[in-house]
């Protein structure tokens, strides 16, 4: 290879390195305006609440639909991701009879403080603050997918007087579940932290810390005394079902635990069976549907 064919190489390469760096910083955030998002439910006739507050100087947006008067439906989404990933839920006709339905953007993700990774208790102390800011002095719910699941469960053992329901969606409860994943070291604490696109460096950090985080969770499940459903697919490749054959055994004590194994299921089961989660949603009002 002579001289000036590896030139070329070195400058088309560095040209690359640097549009990939650029295109890190600014695309794959999982998101979505407000402004669309309002466009959407207007076209189905809906009102929704678009909502930034501070906790903590940290900025949290969240998304609201249907009557103050109504008991609460609290979702939290995966990593990556951000509200929109309940949205179908918020639009839901027949939710929307029953409940009142909040999504999150969680710490880093979406349009709240996006880019920051946050520990499990950093999460948990600040969607908290959005759940009392929303007090309606009614009952709360929470549904929580993939690594939302081990936030609605820390949120529930910090605070379990305030939560009526867990339900929690293909999630990543058990600390001896995890894969090591050592390569995720090399894009938190290396330079090739700035070759990690959009939403997943966040994703990346926030996983290290999670899974540290899960053993500290893994002591305190005696706190949860409320009805907890776990439904998962027994083909999910990213968070095995066995998680829940973990959560059946820390929650031994509790009478009220429901599990429902979806056949054939991937990770994906809140799009994928929107009907099957949905009529679990609907059964947690107390009245036939």
């Amino acid at each position: 290879m002579n001289r000036k064919i590896k030139s070329r190489l070195k400058w088309s390469l560095l040209i690359f390195l640097f549009c990939w760096i650029v295109m890190a910083q600014s695309c794959m955030k999982f998101r979505i305006s407000d402004s669309k998002a309002k466009e959407e439910f207007a076209q189905k006739g809906l009102q929704a609440s678009f909502n930034y507050t501070d906790a903590d100087e940290t900025g949290l947006h969240y998304v609201k639909t249907g009557a103050d008067t109504l008991p609460t439906i609290f979702f939290v989404h995966g990593s990556p991701g951000s509200w929109d990933a309940f949205k179908i839920y918020l639009m839901d006709t027949a939710l929307l009879q029953h409940f009142r339905l909040i999504s999150v953007d969680r710490p880093g993700f979406g349009y709240s403080s996006f880019g920051t990774a946050f520990n499990l208790e950093e999460q948990s102390l600040l969607i908290n603050q959005v759940i009392q800011k929303e007090n309606n002095q009614k009952p709360v719910h929470l549904v929580g997918h993939s690594i939302g699941g081990p936030v609605i469960v820390h949120l529930a053992q910090n605070h379990p007087e305030e939560f009526a329901s867990l339900t929690i969606l293909a999630g990543s409860i058990s600390p001896y579940e995890e894969p090591k994943e050592y390569w995720r070291y090399l894009f938190m604490y290396t330079p090739l932290k700035i070759l990690m696109p959009g939403a997943f460096k966040p994703s990346n950090d926030e996983i290290i810390y999670f899974k540290k985080d899960l053993y500290h969770t893994d002591t305190m499940y005696a706190a949860l005394t409320m009805p907890v459903t776990f439904i998962h697919g027994d083909a999910d490749k990213f968070v095995p079902v066995k998680n829940v054959e973990y959560g059946k055994k820390k929650l031994a004590g509790n009478p009220n635990v429901k599990v429902i194994i979806i056949p054939g299921a991937s990770h994906f089961i809140p799009w994928e069976h929107f009907d099957l989660i949905k009529t679990h949603l609907l059964t947690l009002s107390g009245k036939n549907n």
